[in-house]
This record gives structure tokens, sequence and C-alpha cells, in this order.
């Protein structure tokens, strides 16, 4: 294949929400540049982007793919995006090597969650975006009505640049309307149909006024009544969606009979390639900042932005070629894990088929095959030249389950497994906790830990079993009391003796804390640190629940022992018989964890979420306003909020958002303790 040159690539991503057809519009692309023999159709689990077995038995995107057309001489390079919120992070990653994002939604005549959360990602970004309205065929469709609702959202920005043409249900043609000129659908000049001269000449006009504003010179030619040169029109709309300040908007079909109408002639002439992009920024081995210019003669630079484990190929992963430019047998340097890979294959892919390149050039998006050290987000540049571009930054999990196997002595082969889907998958993370001792899967959502699974039995033949986490709680005591503790054991030869007396105080600002008051040698210096040692080990288990105990102070202030008898075991035991004996009479609770959590959403939303946070025994302290959205901040026990993410999306539509973090401990209500006491000594019994 002819190796593309930066200035003829357009690098897009496919985003917005799930179910809008999104794989069907690159399905339509890729059947109409002659890149597939036959249209595929998510119904029939045939199409190039969704190759999962996941993705084929649920019809829905759970991962994103990559897949280039050519057209007209230049190359595009498409990358397929899941839309569901769950997994925001593979947007995230695609919006790393993408310069561009085409955003579809279905011609409903409102804004769906999934487009909002993917402008509002753009503009934050400063990404070029399109909006394409897919399904204007449709029954009661309206494009007119959609293009309304995006602008009363977004303002003005929003421009239509197509009108599609209809006869009945049919799209039979399309208003160019920065050009005031139609189409039909083979892309042939026609009349403007009389109903849709009018609004657009109104396009056509807000168009001209766009490109003007790009730069004094347009604005002043504008403005002196010179009519803007064609070549200045399309060069001022390109800068104008460049900043992200003008969003086109353009009219199809992607299922069915597909009508893309000027969709890849619009990516040619008002998309930016990659050498229109800022420079990747980027620090060298002293740590000092650096740009890294998108030019073939400079030094190879990439960043690995997905990793997919094929079953025939091994590990696949895909990269943006920053700089430079890479050939099948380089050797490069991976400044993450400072070690050296060598490139035994270079692969251009569509979906899960690849095809052999030889040389990737600055701004190109390709595979690779086989490296050894390499992971998702890890840099690779020249040996000569080594640089580290920013790390991607994906969103922090904010749900959790506890994952075991559900057949007994696979636990093994479970995690394994799930450690080997963190290769495809940044977004999840594995850990042990070591306060409750179970595994703990986080991630996104529900259904993002549900697929994971589903994967693991699909690849590995093992079945996790998901539960909801324990929580870490923790005892104290709110009394002082005095004990002793007397192990005297005689069984033939020497015996055991250890008497210690000891006083446990409640001290909330430490977690634990031992002192002796001994005098007289009442207790040989010797046994005092085996005293200590016994408390603390039995601190590791409390007496109501058999969770940690803190807040505690324990003093050692007498006893007594035996010339021959007493030993470090000894005095160890009976420091255990002081504790287990004391800590009931110390009025012992149960401490639970408490977060502070902070809460955004439409303001529209702020009553049912101050009502439900309520209801999990959370304080509200505050509300503010940040970029147009209201942040509620509070605090709620960890306990109350395990399953939040879900309910969350649940209140808002997928709207809203929140991060939590650990704040302390307090004392639990007494219904809630009695409850995690009973469910202890219950497991006790049975077990």
């Amino acid at each position: 294949m002819a190796v593309y040159v930066k200035d003829k690539i357009r690098n897009i991503a496919i985003i917005g929400h799930s179910g809008e057809g999104k794989t069907s519009l690159l399905e339509a692309i890729l059947f109409k540049t002659k890149m597939t023999e036959r249209l595929g159709k998510v119904d029939e689990g045939n199409t190039v982007s969704d190759f999962d077995q996941e993705e084929i038995n649920r019809k829905m995107s759970i991962s994103m793919s990559v897949a280039y057309a050519l057209y007209k001489g230049h190359k595009f390079n498409f990358i397929d995006v899941p839309g569901f919120f769950d997994f925001e992070g593979e947007m995230v990653a695609a919006l790393t090597a993408a310069d561009c994002a085409l955003i579809v939604a279905s011609a409903s005549g409102q804004v769906t969650v999934g487009a909002e959360k993917a402008i509002e990602y753009c503009e934050s970004k400063g990404i070029p975006m399109f909006i394409f309205i897919n399904g204007v065929n449709k029954e009661n469709s309206d494009y007119f009505k959609t293009v309304d609702a995006f602008r009363q959202k977004y303002g003005n920005k929003v421009t239509p640049l197509e009108l599609p043409i209809m006869k009945g249900y049919d799209m039979t043609g399309y208003v160019n309307a920065a050009l005031l000129k139609a189409f039909d659908n083979d892309g042939k000049e026609i009349a403007i149909p009389d109903s849709l001269v009018g609004i657009a000449e109104e396009y056509n006009m807000a168009f001209i006024e766009f490109a003007a504003e790009a730069n004094d010179e347009l604005l002043e030619k504008f403005f002196s009544g010179e009519e803007l040169t064609q070549e200045e029109k399309m060069s001022g709309l390109k800068k104008r969606i460049m900043s992200a300040e003008l969003i086109p908007v353009v009219a199809g079909v992607a299922v069915g009979k597909p009508v893309l109408a000027g969709l890849l002639d619009n990516i040619i002439s008002l998309f930016p390639s990659p050498v229109d992009m800022p420079a990747k920024k980027a620090t060298d081995q002293s740590g000092k900042e650096l740009e890294v210019v998108c030019d073939e003669n400079g030094a190879f630079a990439a960043q690995i932005f997905k990793t997919v484990v094929d079953k025939f190929i091994g590990k696949v992963q895909f990269f943006k070629v920053a700089s430079g430019k890479v050939k099948v047998g380089d050797v490069i340097y991976n400044t993450d894990k400072n070690e050296s890979e060598k490139v035994s294959a270079l692969l251009l892919m569509k979906g899960n088929k690849n095809e052999n390149a030889d040389v990737l050039q600055a701004g190109d998006i390709g595979a690779f095959a086989k490296l050894n050290y390499t992971s998702t987000g890890d840099t690779l540049c020249a040996p000569s030249d080594k640089i580290k571009m920013a790390a991607i930054e994906y969103p922090e999990p904010v749900f959790a389950m506890a994952v075991t196997s559900a057949e007994k002595g696979k636990e093994d082969k479970v995690f394994g497994g799930l450690s080997k889907l963190l290769e495809e998958d940044p977004t999840f993370r594995l850990e042990k906790n070591l306060e409750t001792n179970e595994m703990l899967i986080h991630g996104m959502g529900e259904s993002q830990i549900e697929i994971l699974c589903r994967k693991l039995k699909n690849k590995e033949g093992v079945e996790a079993k998901l539960t909801e986490p324990k929580v870490p709680y923790r005892e104290t005591i709110r009394k002082t009391v005095e004990q002793q503790g007397k192990y005297k054991k005689q069984s033939g030869g020497h015996g055991q003796y250890g008497d210690v007396y000891i006083r446990f105080e409640p001290k909330p600002e430490v977690d634990f804390e031992f002192d002796d008051e001994i005098v007289g040698g009442v207790v040989p210096k010797q046994y005092i640190p085996a005293v200590e040692k016994g408390l603390r080990e039995c601190i590791t288990k409390g007496v109501l629940a058999g969770y940690p105990v803190v807040g505690m102070r324990a003093v050692l202030y007498f006893g007594s022992y035996h010339s021959v008898d007493s030993s470090e075991l000894a005095f160890k035991m009976a420091a255990s018989i002081a504790y287990k004996d004391g800590l009931p009479k110390a009025n012992p609770v149960l401490l639970e964890p408490i977060m502070s959590i902070s809460v955004t959403i439409p303001e529209s939303y702020m009553g049912d979420i101050m009502g439900d946070l309520n209801k999990r025994r959370g304080r509200i302290f505050g509300m503010e306003t940040v970029n147009g959205r209201t942040v509620v901040k509070g605090e709620v026990p960890q306990g109350e909020i395990f399953k939040y993410a879900t309910d969350l999306r649940s209140m808002t539509q997928g709207r809203g958002k929140f991060s939590v973090k650990f704040e302390r401990y307090e004392e639990a209500p007494m219904n809630i303790a009695q409850k995690v006491i009973e469910e202890y000594n219950r497991a006790q019994n049975n077990g």
C-alpha cells in the first residue's frame, strides 16, 4: 500500500450515544469507499468493527476498533468508539490519537446524553468536531428539529452545513449551505428545492460570517462588502472548526440503504490533518518539556492508545506516529519500561482483519504486533532521542465488586485471566483488600465489570462470582477498664506462668498505643515486649464483629511472674486473656468509614440528588456552580454507596458524575452495628 503523508491523512473518532448508529456509519463509509465488498449489519453480527463475541451477542460496541478507508487520494483512519457510559475510557483513549471527532446523533428531535458528554469533552480539549445526524429517513424523524435542539443547548456555533432533500421518507440529495449548492446522492449538482432556498441562504450567510471572523484580514474584507473567495471561505471555516468555535451539522442515513451525502468530501476540506494540529507535549530524559512536531523527517515518536489480545497473533497494539517514521526491522525504545523493542510487524487494521505495512509516517495510525514489554499508554521513540509523552488521563473507577471463582480451587485462574484483560482495558483495577481479605475489581460501572467476567469465561473458560464488597469497619472502646490476664499451665517439668494487669483506655487520635507503668520489677523488662506483641496481634480482631480495633491505649501497670515458669509466650498469652476479658467491658462500638463525596449534576437534578443522599445517611455541606453545573459536596457512609455509580446514572440519565475519598471513621448507628454483629455471629456459627 502507498505511504500517505501527513497532509493526506485524517484521523477521526466516531463517538456519541450508544445505539445511534456509529458502527453502522463506519460500515457505510467502508462500503462506499470499496474497502469492503458487502455492507455489514449490527443486527446480523457481521460488521467490521464489532467483532468480539460479546459485541455480537449484545449488538453493541464494548471496545474501540480501528479501520481505515481510502478516498480521493486521502487515507481516513476511523476509530469506532463505544457509546455506553461504562466505556468512557475508550473515548478518552481514542481522542488522544484522533485529530477530530464525528459525533453521531439520531434525528429524534433531541440531544442525547451521550452526544452531550461527547461535545463537552471535545470542547474541553479543543477537539474539532462535526455532528452527523443519522436516520433522517425514519418515520417521525426530524432533522431540523434535532438541529434546533443542539443550537438551543450550544448556541449558533452548531450550524447545519447540509440540509437533506427528502422525497417522502427517502433522502434523495442535500444542500451544502456553505457552497449554496445542491447535489443528488451521486454527487451531481441539482437545483436547490424552493422549500430550502430561504433556509439555505440564511445558513450560507452564517458560514460567511464564521469564515470572516477567522482573522482580521477576512473580517475587513467582509465589512468592506467584498465577497470572500471559495478558498478563503473554506480556510476560514476550517480555522473556526479547529478551535471548536464552529460545529457543522451534516445529514445522512447509516442503516439500510446508506446515504453519506457530502460527509467524506467535508472531512477532506474542513477537518484538520495531523500537521494542522498543535504539537504534542513531551519531556526528555532530564524532565525538560518539549514539543513533538508532526514531521516525517523528525525522530520517531509514538504512543500506544489501545491494546487488543488476538487469539492468533497475540498482543496487537494501536499507535499513532507523532513524529518521524517507523518500519519493520527497526529497534525502538520504550521510555516507560526502559526497554528496547524490535518491530517485527506493522499492521493496518480493519476491525479484526489486518494488512501488513512496511513503513508508517508521522500522523498515521497503525498497530504493532508481538512487542514484549509495551503496554497501553507507553511512549515508543528512537533510541537516540528518548522522550516521554503525557500519560492518557483515564477516568477514575467509581464502582467496585468483590470477585472470586464460581468454582472452588480456580481462584488463581480467575485472577490471572482478569489480569490479562487489564492489557485491553486500563480503566479497571484488580486489587487485594488486605483488611477484608477480598479481591476487588474496580471499574466504571456494573455493565463493564459484568462484560469483563463474560470475556473471562469466553477466553479462559472460568467463571467469576461477583458479590458486594465488605465494608472495612473498625472497632473501638468508649470506656476505660482495668483487667487482669493470667496464664498458668502445668504439665510436668517446666510450666508456663504469666500474670498481667492492663488498663484499656479510649484514645481516638491514635490507632494503638502501648505503655507500661511497671515499678519494682513485678513484670521483668524482658517480658514487657511480649505483652505488647500479644496485644498487637489481638487488636487485628475486635470482640464485636472481628474487625480491627483502633483508638485505644493499653497500659501495663501491674503483674507477677515465676522465676522458673515465666516466659515470653506465657506473658503474650496473658495479654491475650486480658484483652478478650477486658474489651467487652469497655463499651466496644463499631466504627464505619465515612467518605467525602462530590456529585456534579445539571441543576435540574439537585433536589433528587440531595434527597437520595439524605436517604443514604449522608450530610450535605454545600453546593457550588462549576462550568454551568451544580456540584453538591458532603459526606456519606461507605456502606451506602457501593452501587452509587449505577444509581446516579439512573437518576440523572447518565448526566451525573461523582468522586469520593476516605475521610475518617465514625461510630455506626445501633441498627447498622447490630446487623453487622449478627451477620458475623451467624458466619462464625456456620463456619
